[in-house]
Formats: C-alpha cells, structure tokens, sequence
C-alpha cells in the first residue's frame, strides 16, 4: 500500500498554490510544508538505516526512559524541519517522491516475520514483529498525508482499504493504553469504529494486562462506538477537547472505556 498512498500524496503536492505550503495543519504549529519535509526525513532515515544498514549517529545523552526517547524523537524531527524549511516546494516534492519510492521497493521486499528494525513503542514494545514496524510506517504516511490534505481542501483518499489498515495497526497500542486500567478476568472492552474503514475490537482483561482481538465476544463489559474519521483522529493526535467525548457513544463499565480517549498511537 505504499506505493499507491505516497504516489497519491506527490500528485497533490504537484497541485498545490505557492500559498498552499504555509498552510497551518493538525500537527501542532507544522504548516504543509513542515509535515511534507516530516514525511521526506522518515523516508530518508528509514532508507539509510535500514535499507543501507548506516548505523544511526547516537543520540546526546543516554536513553533510559520513555520520556527521554520522546524527547529524542522530537528533537530529530524539530532539527529536520528547521533545515527542510530552506528547501523549495518543488525540491521537496521531486526529493519525497524518490525517497517514497525508494522505501515502497525497500518495504515490498520484506519478510513480514521476524524481527524489526524498530520496536513500535508507542505499544508498549521493545521488540517487534516486522509486520508492526512495517504496518507502524504505513499509518504515519497515510495519517500526516491526511492532514496535508484537511489543510488545503483536498478529499481523502477514496480507497477504504488505507484508514481500515490504519485503524487496524493503530488499535494494536491499546493494551498498553489500557495497563494502568484495572479489570477483572474476562471483562471486555468492544471498539466498534462505524464506517467502510471501520470494524471491530475487543481488549480482554486476564486480571494482569489487556489483549487485543478483532471481533467482539459473545457478552461485552463496555463498549465504545465512534466513527471512522474520530478514530483516527483520537489515536494520532488529531482531536482534543471535551467536544471529543461528546462525539463518542459509551455505554457499559464507564470506568473501562476513558483510556481510549488517552491513547495515542504516535510517539507524544
């Protein structure tokens, strides 16, 4: 999926005004051209340490924390994004669209077992499958692409098939949403996302920690419903507020379902 997403995204950026890259977007203070130049440094890094195998410069101080490998990963993209902001509109497309190119060769080429190259940490892992790493690259193209696109006018894209995936990889952060949320044996929580790309999830509760299925189970302990569009948002940062809880149903134990509205599938 790849291929098609990112060849979408160079397509409209070739469209776009002058005026359209000072945009402001979703992502905090990042205007177009910031979140553009976001997409081309994760492509690049992603081609030169995995693909090339160039081992990546340390970072300044040691990181024993999540917090410190938070503060690592901003700092990354701050850098880029400063440097990126001496670069054309015209060269940062031409320069996204071989790079975007490049890692849509790289990730084809891959086995979806084993190891990854990066733990997704964001669900609580300091190993991953290569599917998760792989399926983690593809929710941040789609999901910084949409917020080009809410930012100029531009539809979404057309396919179901993209948000579905990225719902389904992005739900995957849940348990580890949901650790600090106590619940006896066998309570469940049912995610139920209307909409084409939407479906369903439950997290069950073995009294220790929470794991993620799809589907929804016979009998349900809670249950949250919210469409499609909410969903990606909540999970990426996108939607704060309280009017975010009043566009979600609840129903069931109320004490289960407010960690959904904490989760965040991105490094924050």
């Amino acid at each position: 999926m790849f291929r098609p997403v990112s060849g979408a995204l160079v397509t409209v950026l070739r469209r776009l005004a002058p005026a359209d890259w000072d945009k402001p977007t979703v992502a905090g203070h990042w205007l177009v051209r910031d979140v553009v130049a976001h997409l081309l440094d994760t492509a690049l890094r992603r081609l030169s340490f995995h693909r090339d195998g160039m081992t990546p410069p340390p970072p300044p101080s040691p990181i024993t924390s999540e917090r410190d490998l938070v503060a690592f990963i901003n700092g990354l993209n701050a850098q880029w994004v400063t440097t990126a902001r001496r670069l054309s509109p015209h060269v940062l497309t031409d320069v996204y669209a071989l790079a975007a190119g490049g890692q849509a060769d790289w990730f084809e080429s891959q086995p979806l077992e084993g190891p990854a190259f990066f733990s997704v940490s964001w669900a609580g892992e300091t190993a991953s499958a290569n599917w998760f790493d792989i399926g983690r690259e593809f929710t941040e193209v789609w999901h910084h692409q949409q917020q080009i696109r809410m930012a100029v006018g531009a539809e979404s894209l057309p396919d179901p098939r993209y948000l579905h995936a990225v719902l389904d990889i992005a739900v995957r952060g849940l348990p580890h949403a949901y650790r600090d949320i106590p619940a006896a044996p066998g309570q469940t929580v049912v995610i139920d996302v209307t909409g084409p790309s939407g479906g369903r999830w439950t997290l069950v509760s073995d009294g220790a920690r929470w794991a993620l299925s799809s589907g929804e189970p016979v009998s349900e302990t809670a249950r949250v419903r919210l469409d499609q569009d909410l969903a990606w948002k909540i999970l990426f940062n996108a939607a704060k507020g309280p009017e975010v809880a009043k566009a979600v149903s609840f129903s069931g134990d109320a004490t289960l379902t407010g960690a959904l509205l904490r989760a965040r599938s991105v490094v924050v």
